[in-house]
């Protein structure tokens, strides 16, 4: 197992006040998939992304085979473990997304705080 280390505060920051988030899940075979462009929030000290479109999306499934990828954004790339996560740190995590990405529709934030994009809340731990 990769072992990891805790975010730099200067990461923190980058990543946490991205707009968007390149991602790329592992194979099985060791390569990463192509990358795509995501919202990602912080909480605290821990990053976290999901899937607008719930456990269907591609980009989320890929990240079952491994749970493992590569993050890029605001000059910071790094290799990241994904945690799936649940209970009471969804709501953080909703608010999270309410607070940064507010000022697009009601319709968006439905969707990205939806029970279906909560269930694929994911923690991003660097390698």
């Amino acid at each position: 197992m990769t072992t990891t280390a805790p975010w730099t505060d200067d990461e923190l920051d980058r990543v946490g006040s991205a707009e968007e988030l390149d991602i790329a899940s592992r194979r099985r075979d060791g390569e990463l998939s192509g990358p795509r462009t995501i919202w990602v929030v912080r909480v605290g000290d821990d990053i976290y992304v999901r899937s607008v479109n719930g456990p269907t999306s591609a980009w989320f499934r890929g990240t079952r085979a491994c749970h493992e990828g590569r993050i890029e954004t605001g000059g910071v790339e790094k290799d990241v473990a994904f945690v799936d996560v649940d209970g009471d740190i969804n709501a953080a995590v909703d608010a999270a997304y309410r607070t940064k990405y507010g000022r697009y529709s009601a319709n968006t934030i439905q969707r990205i705080t939806s029970s279906t994009a909560g269930s694929t809340t994911m923690r991003l731990l660097p390698h």
